[in-house]
């Protein structure tokens, strides 16, 4: 079942998309909420009656339900306003290619246990424009990840059961201001300004259901679900990333123990998996260099469309737009600076 959001008469209204036309939820059953967050929240009764009536539509019988094509509507995060968001690292492949590039060592606390950290639910978007202040023009990067929803609460979930948990998948770019992230990072804490600005999740939340005949088994000794669904990303219509969900190392059931441990996990709460190999500019760039010197560096532009796909999950298109604001904290911290020298 593909579970989208839209913006009605100026409220999130949450659809059932089936052959290019939404359904609205309280339209297809008078018990079904109109928000993402209500349907979570009720998951075990909401998600069997969303199911009776897509299949409905699907089999003929939903003729006299209204609908709108998709393309008629402006959809926001299926998400809109998720409790809590989390970013997993599960890519191997990803972090071992960044330590790389910087001449480190692959760091082996990798392979003993998932982290993340927490970003800004309160930025997480849809499709659409992402506006960006000046300092985050300082190396603007996209980072290509899968998430996931938790749809039901639950407290120190164990991995072999963790994935009963998971309402289902989409796409997520975890926006990057590069400059910022390497300035806090120095002093150990982070990254905050460098990711708080805006993270982009959609176009839709795709459950477990309608992704069966991807699954995979996951990696040797690791526990929980897995997908073969391809990964790409283009920036201007040219294509930049290529990976695939079955790469994570790390699965999202075992995300989800450590995520969980001695703390409640609420429905709504987001959880990504880190950026996939070839995911982002850092990568790229890094990379690049390795082979050639003169490899010219590429980071995101005001105006640049970013472009974002998954097997089964749809694609996320994104613009990048420059604030009004000529504010900047980067500019604050050099004035104090050289106040300080003088």
């Amino acid at each position: 079942m593909k579970l989208l959001t839209y913006l009605k008469d100026g409220h999130d209204q949450l659809a059932i998309l089936v052959d290019g036309k939404l359904y609205d939820t309280d339209a297809l059953h008078s018990d079904l909420p109109i928000s993402m967050a209500m349907f979570l929240n009720y998951w075990e009764d909401m998600y069997p009656l969303a199911l009776a009536a897509e299949r409905r539509i699907k089999e003929g019988l939903g003729r006299t339900i209204s609908s709108v094509p998709l393309e008629q509507v402006q959809l926001l995060a299926p998400v809109p306003h998720p409790t809590s968001c989390r970013d997993g690292y599960a890519f191997r492949q990803h972090v071992a290619a960044a330590r790389r590039n910087r001449k480190a060592d692959m760091i082996a606390a990798f392979d003993e246990f998932p982290i993340f950290y927490f970003t800004n639910h309160n930025s997480i978007q849809g499709p659409g424009e992402i506006v960006c202040m000046p300092d985050h023009f300082e190396k603007l990067d996209f980072e290509l990840e899968a998430a996931i929803v938790i749809a039901k609460p639950g407290r120190n979930i164990p991995a072999a059961e963790a994935d009963e948990y998971i309402a289902g998948l989409m796409i997520m770019n975890d926006m990057s201001a590069r400059t910022l992230q390497m300035e806090e990072m120095q002093l150990n804490l982070g990254p905050a300004k460098g990711k708080d600005f805006s993270t982009v999740i959609g176009p839709m939340l795709v459950t477990l259901d309608e992704l069966e005949a991807f699954e995979i088994p996951c990696k040797e000794n690791h526990t929980g679900k897995a997908w073969n669904l391809t990964m790409k990303c283009w920036v201007n219509n040219v294509q930049v990333s290529d990976g695939n969900v079955g790469d994570m190392d790390w699965t999202f059931a075992e995300i989800i123990e450590r995520a969980s441990y001695g703390v409640t996990l609420y429905p709504g709460d987001v959880i990504g998996s880190g950026t996939v190999g070839t995911g982002c500019f850092l990568e790229l760039n890094g990379t690049g260099k390795l082979t050639d010197p003169d490899y010219k560096e590429q980071w995101l532009q005001e105006g640049n469309v970013v472009e974002m796909e998954i097997d089964g999950l749809g694609k996320l298109t994104n613009t990048i737009v420059k604030d009004e604001s000529d504010f900047s904290i980067l500019g604050l911290k050099k004035i104090i600076h050289r106040r300080e020298e003088s």
